[in-house]
């Protein structure tokens, strides 16, 4: 669904933006700290927040001067220059009115609009943000000087590198592919100079006195662990906004489009249109393929638990890469294991053959079951009995084996692959026996 990046004068400065979506009313998404446009959409996770948030309303989406795509700048930017630059994009748009969507850093300048301009502000959504990022006395939630510093040094000496991303995104740290992007994510947003330029900017707002002045519909959002900015900053604007619905939802992470953002799209649709989104179920016919780690908890403690983490964050690259390359999808990771998701049993098969070859050249023995059967899609998750029959399958597994139903064997006739019959079997839970083979690749 991505869009063509356009770009717009806001004084100056020219602003890039984009529009996608065409709902019945405009969603203007403040960015956070720093973005861009074009490689937000390089992550998964994202890519399926903007495009469902696209799919109820109108999204406009910019990079705020200093940053991304926009014009970068050696001077500190206002919150009133910002203000300007969102009328600028919202002009060229032609949106007269919309509804913001102000993320971390956003949300300060997202409650200086809608307090400016009310007749251009349907509504004001406020994800983990703040009112004043610096602590005060009678403001004991924010950074202190030394955190400040220790900040600053930080960015100075890692910027480039996934600076933060145990603070921003502690979820998906350990996914190497997401560290990738994150690191990419920071380069391509801004340079070093610039993103301790917004962070001095940060250091200095307080928009606490002005949040009695807002008076269009509010929603706040916050994650209760958020390690970068702590939920307190989330009540105090519940507190202070005349009306304002709060909203916390559970984890640790501040990067919005992480594990749990669904949950959050759905607050903000339902928020919006007065609906929440009902998820219907899919039937399909689909391949199963689980994998695992065998004797994960004895390699574990043999590790300990820096070199595990590195160990499951290899594995767990593994599967995707291979998973994708054979046009399947990861449906979910847990712990050693992962379920993937194939529309052809031959390509499951092959995929988990490159999984075992790949990880055990790297010394991590696996087992892999897989099962073809009807699933219900629910979303991006997947149920069904076929997947109590996959795990089932998975589990009787030897070291290094990949095992089969029978309606596996059965549907791959004449793609070249032979099996070894393992005899037949009662699955804990699944009613009868059912005859198990090994896939000889």
């Amino acid at each position: 669904m991505r869009s063509e990046t356009r770009y717009v004068k806001s004084g100056d400065i020219h602003i890039a933006y984009q529009v996608m979506g065409d709902g019945p009313f405009d969603l203007v998404l403040v960015p956070g700290f720093v973005s861009n446009v074009e490689y937000i959409w390089e992550d998964p996770a994202a890519a399926r927040c903007l495009e469902r948030l696209a799919s109820f309303s109108r999204l406009i989406m910019f990079d705020k001067r200093g940053t991304g795509l926009s014009d970068r700048t050696s001077a500190i930017f206002t919150l009133e220059q910002r203000m300007d630059d969102v009328r600028a994009v919202m002009d060229a748009v032609g949106s007269a009115r919309a509804a913001l969507f102000g993320i971390s850093e956003g949300g300060p300048m997202s409650i200086l609009f809608a307090t400016t301009y009310p007749e251009r502000t349907t509504a004001l959504i406020l994800y983990g943000s703040y009112a004043r990022r610096s602590a005060a006395p009678d403001h004991p939630f924010g950074l202190a000087d030394a955190q400040w510093e220790i900040l600053f040094e930080r960015m100075e000496r890692e910027w480039g590198s996934p600076m933060g991303i145990d603070v921003w995104a502690p979820g998906a740290a350990a996914d190497p592919n997401f560290r990738t992007w994150w690191a990419n994510w920071l380069k391509h947003s801004a340079s070093p100079g610039a993103a301790i330029a917004i962070m001095r900017m940060n250091r200095e707002i307080d928009v606490r006195h002005i949040l009695p002045a807002v008076h269009v519909p509010s929603l706040v959002i916050h994650r209760t662990g958020d390690r970068n900015i702590r939920v307190e900053q989330a009540r105090y604007l519940a507190e202070h906004i005349p009306g304002a619905r709060l909203v916390e939802t559970a984890g640790n992470d501040h990067w919005v489009f992480v594990s749990g953002a669904e949950r959050m799209v759905d607050e903000i649709e339902e928020f919006l249109t007065g609906a929440r989104r009902t998820v219907s179920a899919d039937r399909v016919l689909a391949t199963l393929l689980f994998v695992d780690i065998v004797e994960s908890t004895q390699r574990a403690v043999a590790l300990g638990d820096a070199a595990w983490r590195d160990l499951r964050a290899t594995y767990h690259s593994r599967v995707r890469r291979e998973v994708g390359r054979f046009r399947g999808r990861v449906v979910d990771t847990a712990g050693d294991g992962a379920l993937a998701l194939f529309d052809g049993p031959a390509r499951a098969i092959r995929a988990a053959d490159a999984i075992r070859s790949g990880l055990s050249a790297e010394g991590v023995t696996v087992r892999a079951g897989l099962h073809t059967g009807e699933c219900e899609l629910v979303g991006n998750e997947v149920a069904g009995i076929a997947v109590h029959i996959a795990a089932r399958v998975s589990a009787s597994a030897r070291p290094e084996e990949i095992l089969v139903s029978s309606t596996v064997r059965d549907l791959v006739a004449g793609a070249g692959l032979s099996f070894s019959d393992r005899g037949l079997h009662v699955l804990k839970g699944v009613p009868g026996e059912w005859r198990l083979l090994a896939a000889d690749v």
